[in-house]
């Protein structure tokens, strides 16, 4: 898929948790709903890593491996609270109890400036 297509899916899905952010969260429902959210950014955040590298001719074919990409291409400069993101995102595909999930949600504001960051970072790579 075309880096320009996944970079459009990957900045929609972070105006959708940018909007869920806003709202006041009085209820658990609401911190959940923020949690999908995230989840529905983290799949096109390394999808989008992997179309770009690919047009470098650079290769990535995990999550992992194109985080540790990113980082070492300069995209990313914090890999700690990417490898907290992956982790996180892995938890929420494991985890049945609300309390696990939920206490991911105070982790949402940094990681949803450090997808808008690469974001932006992605859309400036010469091609």
């Amino acid at each position: 898929m075309k880096p320009e297509r996944i970079l459009d899916d990957f900045e929609r899905a972070l105006g959708q948790l940018a909007a869920a952010l806003e709202t006041p969260a009085d209820t658990d429902l609401i911190k959940a709903g923020c949690i999908k959210y995230f989840e529905f950014c983290f799949e096109p955040v390394w999808k989008a890593i992997k179309a770009v590298a690919a047009e470098l001719g650079l290769e990535c074919n995990s999550p992992k491996a194109c985080l540790k990409l990113a980082f070492q291409q300069g995209w990313i400069d914090d890999e700690n609270l990417w490898m907290e993101m992956l982790t996180a995102r892995n938890r929420m595909s494991h985890t049945y109890h609300a309390e696990n999930a939920l206490a991911i949600y105070e982790q949402l504001p940094a990681f949803h400036q450090a997808m808008r960051q690469l974001a932006t970072q992605l859309r400036n790579v010469e091609i």
